[in-house]
């Protein structure tokens, strides 16, 4: 069966090629009642347009480029499904690579996704080698850097400072109470973000007169079965911990099988607090406190940046969105440590 062309979706919808075309790829200037009656007549002759041919000229595609380090957990999928709700009406298509925490491997994806003329293009943090920074800023295209704030943005940012998480939650936990306080995490040197968390966390314990009394860091990248081997190696070693503060959710929710398995009550004999408010931590059998960030409300914000500087070659607010994760899960966690002292 022969493909149906452009001039025959132009013909069918009453306006010139140029305007089809224009029509197809979304274009601010061309009317609403025109892009629908284009639309429809692309539809009847099921017509799909040649996207290599539209970028060479008009020197980008309709493709947005995301670069995430993981899709092991729910955290940037939440991220693209806000990107790709966002972006829908606008005729733009986000594609992802993943990088796997692996800045060599992020700089290789993102070379190839720029040779393939991105409209825009997403990365996961702050913390680019200058390499990739430069490769970044030659792009002369919207650079949206997610998920972070903590460092200086190539173009747009949107995100939380995680400085800022790991110090909330550090006061969070000293106000109920707690004073001997661990810490589980994973692959710091690869989740830099975590590492960013850690830091500030212990920065408040510090100028409290305090210091961590014990801590594991695993080198394999997070889990639920690594943060219960670890906090059950942690459990083995002392057991005078009243709070555990781990890199995130998913190793949180190990480290509460394994105190359950040692017969330890949470959150009352021991606070667990975690980082990203997964939606497993609202079914886990006892309260884990947690940051909840905005994943997808953060990916939904990228993609109206990116739709407004197509349509209007600039955005109408700032260029940096900040967010704050709210702590939740800390509900009774002193009022616990109080009748477990009596």
């Amino acid at each position: 069966m022969r493909r149906s062309t452009l001039e025959e979706v132009a013909a069918l919808a009453g306006v010139s090629k140029m305007t089809a075309s224009r029509a197809l790829r979304g274009a601010s200037d061309v009317a609403q009642d025109t892009r629908e009656r284009v639309q429809h007549a692309a539809e009847r002759l099921s017509y799909v347009a040649n996207r290599l041919a539209l970028s060479l000229s008009s020197q980008r595609t309709n493709l947005v480029a995301v670069v995430v380090p993981s899709m092991s957990n729910t955290v940037f999928p939440e991220v693209l499904s806000g990107i790709t709700t966002g972006l829908e009406g606008s005729g733009m298509q986000a594609v992802f690579g993943i990088s796997d925490y692996d800045a060599d491997k992020e700089r290789d994806i993102i070379r190839d996704m720029l040779s393939w003329q991105p409209a825009a293009i997403v990365v996961t943090g702050l913390d680019q080698p200058e390499e990739t920074v430069r490769m970044l800023k030659a792009a002369d295209i919207p650079v949206i850097q997610v998920m972070d704030l903590d460092g200086t943005p190539v173009d747009f940012n949107v995100g939380l400072s995680h400085g800022e998480a790991g110090r909330d939650m550090a006061k969070a936990l000293l106000a109920a109470g707690r004073r001997k306080i661990a810490y589980i995490g994973s692959a710091l040197d690869k989740d830099l973000r975590a590492g960013k968390r850690k830091a500030a966390f212990e920065q408040v314990l510090l100028a409290q007169g305090l210091g961590l009394v014990s801590h594991r860091i695993g080198d394999d990248f997070s889990s639920i079965a690594l943060g219960k081997r670890l906090t059950a190696d942690m459990l083995a070693s002392r057991s005078d911990i009243d709070s555990i503060y781990y890199s995130n959710d998913d190793m949180a929710a190990g480290g509460l099988f394994a105190c359950m398995e040692a017969g330890i009550a949470v959150p009352s004999q021991i606070l667990l607090a975690g980082f990203n408010g997964l939606d497993l931590t609202d079914c886990l059998p006892a309260l884990i406190a947690t940051s909840r960030s905005p994943r997808r409300a953060m990916g939904e914000i990228t993609a109206k940046l990116i739709t407004d500087v197509m349509a209007n070659g600039r955005v109408s607010g700032p260029k940096t969105i900040a967010f704050k994760p709210p702590i939740i899960g800390l509900e009774g966690a002193a009022a616990g440590l109080a009748k477990k002292s009596e």
